[in-house]
């Protein structure tokens, strides 16, 4: 299994500060939105609400599986000693604050552990025994900076789960799970979002699950005068694989749609918590703007040790004959800016890519004008 930071050495392009806003992504210089005309707008609306129908639901699968044990921070965490540098890597329990119920798990640009690349910190509260919540702060810092370039927040809440000594939920017994999350860019709140999960119980090492999602940007494109949103969930109930090589594969097939509106018109609607597959009164929904228009994205993904090792989209079918295809290139370390690769085309005809590392920092890129976009955490922010 190719470990993170023994990648990231082979790489140069490395989460690193895009254009003067100081964002995660490409190394590339960012230039938002250069030169709309009204057909180029729209090119670019349709390319930043279908980033953002791909980012929720990969956003939500990367959290959940570097959420439960013995997956993902746990795996790495029964083969070292906590709080010593191992190949890159570091697990504290309790956090390096000394917090109780708590946990954290830092990855390095180096195997020495002297450049600091991710910093996640768990803390959790047992509530009962099949119920806990969890405080979770990810943040995220481009190689050579000591300040955090994006800090997510998360607010979990688990349910009708199991738990093991350091408070992950076990895949075997299933769980409920409830997220409500932001993404801070340069201090200030950028992305909303919410999701719900519903994991039934293992059988043969397989899980079937099933979910919805709703969020937005909070900010907005200030090149584009708009904010863009989006409202979705697992079209059948999807399935998490434990292969036998450790790795976990979550195969799923997610529809919904995508919105656009005036910035800060968009919101967040909660109604009630699922407990059951299929969902059919989804738990979050958007609020405000106007359809852009619906999508279906099949997604297979494929985790080693927590870090995504192979992203597939193929043919997923988008509003207006657009269609999105998204591979992994093997040839790139995780943390490169080009590890994975999308191309939107409409009708057969590439509109706009984009390229992000393992964690979705990178740069979209509209083909007919050059404008770029910085992604972070999946989402466009800017």
């Amino acid at each position: 299994m190719r470990t993170y930071a023994t990648l990231a050495l082979l790489g140069t392009l490395a989460l690193a500060a895009c254009g003067g806003g100081g964002a995660a992504g490409g190394g590339t210089n960012i230039v938002p939105g250069g030169g709309n005309t009204p057909s180029t707008q729209s090119v670019s609306e349709n390319a930043i609400s279908v980033t953002n129908s791909v980012g929720s639901p990969m956003k939500t699968v990367q959290t959940i599986n570097s959420s439960t044990s013995p997956l993902s921070i746990t795996r790495h965490a029964l083969s070292i000693t906590p709080g010593q540098c191992t190949n890159g890597f570091e697990f504290f329990t309790p956090d390096k604050n000394g917090d109780p119920n708590s946990t954290e798990s830092q990855w390095f640009y180096d195997l020495p552990c002297t450049q600091l690349a991710r910093d996640t910190v768990r803390i959790f509260t047992p509530l009962s025994a099949s119920a806990e919540t969890v405080a979770r702060t990810v943040k995220v810092y481009a190689q050579g900076n000591a300040t955090p370039i994006t800090v997510r927040n998360d607010s979990v809440t688990f349910t009708n789960a199991t738990f093991d000594k350091n408070g992950y939920a076990t895949t075997s017994a299933g769980f409920d799970r409830v997220g409500i999350n932001t993404l801070n860019l340069a201090g200030s709140k950028t992305i909303n979002s919410s999701d719900e999960t519903v994991m039934l119980p293992a059988s043969g090492g397989v899980n079937s699950f099933c979910g919805d999602s709703a969020g937005f940007n909070a900010t907005g494109i200030a090149s584009l005068n708009e904010t863009f949103g989006w409202q979705g969930g697992t079209l059948q109930p999807g399935t998490r694989t434990l292969n036998n090589d450790g790795s976990v594969t979550w195969q799923s097939t997610h529809t919904g749609n995508s919105y656009k509106g005036s910035i800060g018109s968009l919101s967040v609607n909660t109604a009630t918590q699922n407990t059951a597959c299929p969902i059919v009164t989804p738990m979050f929904t958007l609020l405000g703007g106007t359809q852009l228009g619906s999508y279906t994205i099949p997604i297979s993904a494929t985790y080693a040790g927590g870090e995504l090792s192979n992203l597939t989209i193929t043919n997923a079918q988008l509003a207006n004959g657009n269609t999105l295809n998204v591979v992994t290139n093997a040839g790139q370390p995780p943390l490169s800016s080009t590890f994975i690769s999308g191309t939107i085309s409409t009708n057969g005809s590439q509109t706009a890519t984009f390229a992000v590392n393992a964690f979705g920092d990178g740069t979209l890129t509209i083909t007919s004008s050059g404008a770029q976009y910085v992604m972070n955490d999946w989402h466009v922010v800017k």
